[in-house]
């Protein structure tokens, strides 16, 4: 008889738990940035029309830097997924995760208001033999004062397609992502 070693019902959620926040993540296409943030005017070079990126996911950070924008805020923008995925990006993730953005987001900001917002983030979030890929719609982030760094507001992504492991749909709590925009 083979002996197999028992699976841990506890871990297997936690598992599951993360790889549902990572696909939050990106769904945030989710950011902090580190450094000051500029405000730029809308014919700033290419080189200037930036976003850097962080997320906590069930205790472990996922973040990218550098990646490039159709235009630099508080124009309208989309963000270019290739430069956030590997191999062109940097999209990294601790806690054995993967994720890969699946669209380039859309960003309107509202400079009066403080706001800013993406139209619909699509993200994949893998760990060992399970994927989940979720959406999100009409996420709303609020600047930090008066820098291009915008702090997320609570959202839930909804589970499009993967494994029946998957969660539904998942909520990333206000504050669980950021962006900075330089």
């Amino acid at each position: 008889m083979r002996h197999t070693t028992p699976i841990k019902h506890g871990t297997r959620i936690s598992r599951i738990s993360r790889i549902a926040g990572i696909a939050t993540l990106v769904v945030t296409a989710a950011f902090t940035g580190t450094g000051t943030a500029l405000a730029h005017t809308p014919g700033a070079s290419a080189a200037d029309q930036k976003v850097d990126g962080v997320i906590v996911v069930a205790g472990n950070s996922c973040s990218w830097t550098n990646a490039s924008t159709s235009a630099a805020a508080p124009a309208a923008l989309t963000v270019d997924r290739t430069t956030i995925n590997a191999p062109g990006g940097n999209l990294a993730c601790g806690g054995g995760i993967a994720a890969s953005l699946n669209n380039n987001p859309a960003f309107t900001f509202d400079d009066t208001a403080g706001t800013a917002r993406t139209d619909l983030i699509d993200i994949t979030g893998r760990q060992s033999f399970i994927s989940c890929r979720y959406k999100a719609t009409n996420i709303v982030w609020d600047r930090d004062g008066t820098s291009r760094k915008y702090i997320n507001r609570a959202f839930t992504a909804t589970k499009t397609s993967g494994s029946f492991l998957c969660p539904g749909s998942v909520s990333t709590p206000v504050g669980d992502a950021s962006m900075l925009f330089r």
